[in-house]
């Protein structure tokens, strides 16, 4: 799969761009030029088939009192008559030639000028209508989440988002490439084009107002250069960030991203399990894929669940949080749950009886309640 452009070194300046609804507005004006060259070249050819019937008085004689109506004449009289100018030099003098203007040039005419006067205000309302948007877009644009980089992780990020409740108009997408654009318009995200490590364009991005950013770009280098530049912009951003290789993990953090996913040995690690024991090497894979088998999802402790064991409720529970620390499920100091907990657990995919989700049976959350 292909992976963002590199977003280093020198960039054409950032341009938002948020997802087509209708067709292109350039599609339709080369269409319409198309129909106007169409309507063109066929009076100049109904004008060449008559060219008898027509009067030019530029070239009349007293030998030859109609004149010859050439081929440039025909063009001549064909964009004069079109754009309404009529200059009369060259008109029609015979029956069949008058009927002809009358009831097939006459209604060219006006198809030829709507045609010029539809474009021109489609091009016109188009822009306006993208700048509305765009205002829009920009006023009611905060606590969203920017995903710098668009390839393999930054599209899988995105899904992870948007399966778990996430708007897509609350996701905004930052990659220099056209390519990112044309998928990310695809999948109806709006896109900033530009260098991610500049500070304009992540301005642009909002990022000063976003609750969370996902750094993901094919290189290393410029992962630490955004994520430093996403810090400066808004100290209290929950920034998480893929880097490829263990030994630039420590830089990252240093820059500010609060949580580090080290690609690299992700997949080593999978493929190692997976060569040792394909049945856990399936289970993990099934683990980080959405949608179907067990999924890992963190949720609040319910009050029915308060005071009992981990082991007892049945969601398999691998980490309980508590007092924003990770416990593991076995940590003594965990051994019976309390109000506030969070709890991390492997769960189906799909719902089951047995495997209630907050939110969806009107169940109470224990840290809606006071210990009283």
């Amino acid at each position: 799969m292909r992976e963002p452009s590199n977003q280093g070194g020198k960039q054409a300046p950032s341009l938002i761009a948020l997802p087509e609804r209708e067709r292109s507005p350039w599609w339709e004006l080369g269409r319409r030029v198309l129909a106007a060259l169409g309507i063109l070249v066929g009076t100049v050819a109904l004008v060449m088939i008559d060219r008898g019937g027509y009067r030019d008085a530029g070239d009349a004689t007293a030998a030859d009192p109609l004149g010859t109506v050439s081929l440039i004449d025909a063009i001549y009289y064909t964009t004069v008559t079109l754009s309404t100018t009529g200059y009369g030099d060259i008109a029609p003098v015979s029956d069949q030639a008058r009927l002809v203007n009358a009831f097939v040039i006459t209604p060219a005419r006006i198809a030829f000028l709507v045609l010029l006067i539809g474009t021109t205000l489609e091009v016109l309302a188009q822009r306006g209508r993208e700048m509305f948007r765009i205002a829009r877009w920009r006023k009611h644009m905060g606590h969203h989440v920017v995903v710098i980089g668009y390839g393999t992780k930054g599209r899988s990020a995105v899904d992870t988002l948007v399966n778990n409740g996430l708007d897509r108009d609350h996701v905004v997408v930052v990659d220099p490439s056209p390519e990112a654009l044309a998928e990310a318009h695809a999948d109806q995200l709006a896109v900033i084009t530009g260098d991610a490590t500049r500070r304009e364009v992540l301005r642009r991005a909002g990022v000063a107002t976003a609750d969370q950013v996902i750094v993901t770009t094919d290189r290393d280098d410029t992962n630490v250069l955004a994520t430093l530049t996403v810090r400066q912009l808004n100290p209290d951003a929950f920034i998480v960030a893929a880097v490829r290789e263990q030994e630039n993990a420590p830089l990252i953090r240093q820059s500010g991203a609060d949580s580090v996913i080290i690609s690299a040995d992700a997949v080593g690690r999978l493929l190692g399990l997976s060569t040792l024991s394909p049945t856990l090497g399936s289970v993990m894979e099934d683990l980080l894929t959405y949608g179907d088998g067990l999924e890992v999802a963190e949720r609040e402790l319910l009050v029915t669940e308060v005071g009992v064991p981990p082991q007892s409720l049945p969601d398999q529970v691998i980490a309980v949080v508590r007092d924003e620390k990770v416990y593991r499920y076995f940590d003594p100091v965990v051994t019976l749950l309390a109000r506030g907990d969070r709890l991390v657990v492997v769960r189906p995919a799909k719902e089951l009886p047995w495997a209630p989700r907050p939110g969806t049976h009107n169940e109470d959350f224990a840290s809606d309640h006071g210990d009283g």
